[in-house]
């Protein structure tokens, strides 16, 4: 068999390259198909009525007139009449119709009935807590703070957010010869037909699930859903294909949040900057689920602490686990903490973190303060660096920001078909999924350099349950998974092709390599065949091998990844406009597959991270608990002229290529926030302790005791 082990970098020819992805043209011309774009003969449309209160119950529902209209296919229930009604946008009804627009009117026609109460929309308030605070303490805090020279408190939090996937939740079903095909927009493929069984009554081999595109889910499409399943009764009831995408309004409400979290924390510090004790009372919501409380103090592990966390039920949209859950709110917490406290003591923020980095765990020490002082560098830190509240006239002020963060990105199990066809064409096949993040791409990279061929000879099967088994896309755990599963299985199929090579060439197979399109024996490129002679002495027959991952770290992966962020601001003292000047990241995250695509993710991460920081909210009717912004239009996102300049290095070569492959996916969206409210503080002289920075809270804090023009 050939050797599975990572190449070194000197004998890499694709692998930490800038390849182009695979998929790029297909999406950009508008070729790939999306389940939005499914047709199929037949096909109905399907819309769901959303609950207009936020809490309460449904006293009735008359679905005759809608049934009745003609047009109408089908109507499946979805919450029965005396059942609860949680949050705004729940799903009462769904209806499948020829035609969108008579789905609609249908939708029009029925008549629910709601015993409304009044729904519990304060989050704000830790009064509000509902069950016994989780509590951990840790170390002599008492004593610490006793002995602290100096203590810091303050507010910190991050408001709500919706997932906001572009391409919104739903799929397309359909009934054939016994068996359903579910064209879905998910994360999980290959475990995406066991959650269907029940509601199809078919086991999970009879169910077809094709998901080879899809626009972004950021944690929040594992299963089928309500809708999904309902999308299955409509096409069992009527022996035809539906397609039900959830409409924009109800995928800002109902198809995944992001908790809050806010935070009261004291932290204790010596003179010398050194922090000695950490007390923090978090509290947030989740909506009507449990509250996740965020790692709290994050990465800096103070060694006496006390934490204490309580969730704070509320009636909207329930949480799921968005893009490295409880980390950006941990940062947040944490990051503006150390330094509020940097600036109490009048000290140098990147000297305040580099003091104490002997409180994050020990492998990560050096690691923090290599990529601190290469961000700081990148930034231009030493010129621009001044204490806090920029002193200089004129009504617009700069400051300096930083945070750090972790992440776990261990590698999912996997398994990949690889297989090496006598015209020499070369075949990947594994039931994952690529969320817009490169993972075609990936997989072509580790197959083509472990076979020694140009990556577009390798065709990448991905997106159906057909193939073999590959895990869900969440934790960061996709890159490390099938980087595996196809190194071994290029590996297992190229060992097989050596055995019949050497014979020809009168040598070992252990003697061969596959280089440049080329078999050869090891240093005597007088013995050596092309690609396609060799793949010509299979005959008929190609060879097919399947590589697999058990899970976790081994030769190939690790898990532990990390990144420091500083960001560049200005603020406007008249308008409260904050601008990103620049933002970098330093990220590391083992052996970097394709160094373009790692780009894209933090780049995508620091947009995403601008967003939450500065525009992102959710804005409620707190007597109806209505959400008032579920559109594209005052649900606001971050745009072109709004992200600044992005600068992203990541930490490859020695100390970081040989730990393997580790997950990026979720990492680098953790510190924007932090770094960006650090920025923001050190421009004007005063915390805005809550995310989105708005102008409004800019000039109020401003108004309250900020730098003056």
């Amino acid at each position: 068999m050939a050797d599975t082990n990572w190449p070194t970098q000197q004998r890499r020819r694709v692998i930490g390259k800038r390849v182009d992805r695979i998929d790029g043209p297909v999406k950009v011309s508008g070729a790939a198909k999306y389940t939005a774009d499914v047709q199929r003969p037949g096909l109905l449309y399907a819309k769901i009525l959303p609950a207009t209160i936020a809490a309460g119950v449904l006293k009735s529902l008359d679905t005759r007139a809608a049934e009745a209209l003609p047009g109408v296919e089908a109507v499946h229930v979805m919450t029965e009449p005396g059942q609860p009604i949680n949050w705004a946008g729940q799903e009462i009804v769904a209806v499948a119709a020829k035609s969108e627009e008579v789905a609609l009117e249908a939708l029009s026609k029925v008549k629910a009935v709601y015993e409304p109460v009044k729904p519990r929309m304060d989050d704000k308030d830790p009064s509000k807590g509902e069950g016994r605070p989780r509590e951990r303490e840790e170390g002599q805090v008492e004593q610490a703070f006793r002995d602290a020279e100096v203590v810091v408190e303050g507010h910190y939090g991050a408001d709500v957010v919706t997932h906001c996937c572009f391409e919104s939740h739903g799929q397309a079903a359909e009934f054939r010869d016994g068996e359903l095909y579910v064209w879905a927009s998910t994360q999980n493929v290959s475990g995406y037909a066991g959650q269907l069984t029940e509601t199809a009554g078919l086991p999970a081999n009879k169910i077809h699930v094709n998901g080879e595109h899809m626009g972004g889910g950021f944690g929040s499409k594992f299963g089928p859903d309500s809708w999904g399943k309902a999308c299955v009764e409509l096409a069992k009831k009527t022996g035809k294909p539906v397609k039900l995408m959830l409409e924009r309004d109800q995928e800002l409400m109902i198809a995944g949040h992001r908790p809050s979290a806010y935070a009261d924390v004291k932290i204790g510090v010596l003179k010398n900057g050194t922090v000695i004790a950490w007390e923090s009372k978090v509290w947030g919501s989740g909506g009507m689920g449990r509250f996740g409380a965020p790692p709290l103090p994050y990465v800096f592990e103070v060694p006496n602490r006390k934490t204490s966390s309580q969730g704070i039920p509320v009636n909207r949209g329930p949480a799921r686990a968005w893009r490295a859950p409880g980390h950006p709110q941990g940062c947040l917490i944490t990051m503006s903490a150390m330094e509020d406290a940097a600036a109490a003591l009048g000290m140098d923020a990147l000297e305040f973190f580099l003091k104490n980095l002997p409180h994050v765990a020990e492998e990560r020490r050096e690691i923090y303060r290599e990529e601190l002082l290469t961000a700081a560098e990148i930034i231009g830190y030493k010129q621009k660096a001044h204490p806090r509240g920029d002193k200089t006239p004129g009504p617009i002020k700069r400051g300096l920001g930083m945070a750090i963060h972790t992440w776990g990105g261990r590698a999912h199990g996997s398994a990949c078909d690889v297989t090496v066809n006598p015209d020499g064409s070369v075949v990947a096949s594994i039931g994952t999924q690529d969320l817009g993040t490169g993972t075609r791409t990936v997989i072509g990279i580790v197959v083509a350099e472990t076979l020694g061929l140009p990556v577009d000879v390798v065709q990448v099967n991905i997106g159906r349950n057909a193939y073999p088994k590959d895990g869900g896309s969440g934790g960061s755990t996709t890159v490390g998974g099938v980087s595996a599963s196809s190194r071994r299985a290029a590996a297992a199929a190229l060992g097989e092709l050596f055995e019949k090579v050497a014979k020809q060439l009168g040598t070992r197979a252990d003697k061969l390599e596959a280089v440049d399109g080329q078999i050869r024996e090891i240093g005597n490129g007088a013995k050596s065949v092309s690609w396609k002679q060799a793949c010509s002495l299979l005959g008929q027959m190609p060879i097919t091998h399947q590589g697999k991952h058990a899970g976790g770290d081994s030769e190939l992966t690790a898990s532990g990844a990390g990144g420091a962020q500083m960001a560049d601001v200005s603020v406007d003292l008249e308008t409260g406009i904050v601008t990103i000047n620049e933002l970098v990241a330093a990220q590391d995250c083992g052996l970097v597959i394709n160094l373009k695509t790692a780009e894209s993710q933090v780049m995508g991460a620091l947009t995403m991270g601008i967003t939450y920081a500065l525009f992102e909210e959710n804005v409620y009717d707190p007597l109806t608990g209505r959400m008032l912004n579920p559109d594209m239009e005052f649900y606001k996102l971050a745009g072109l002229a709004d992200v600044g300049k992005l600068t992203v290095r990541m930490m490859t070569g020695k100390g970081y290529d040989e730990r393997g492959v580790v997950g990026l996916g979720e990492p680098p969206v953790i510190s924007p926030g932090a770094a960006i409210s650090n920025a923001v503080a050190n421009a004007i002289g005063v915390r805005i302790g809550t995310l989105p920075i708005t102008p409004d809270k800019v000039l109020t804090a401003v108004a309250k005791g900020g730098v003056r023009v």
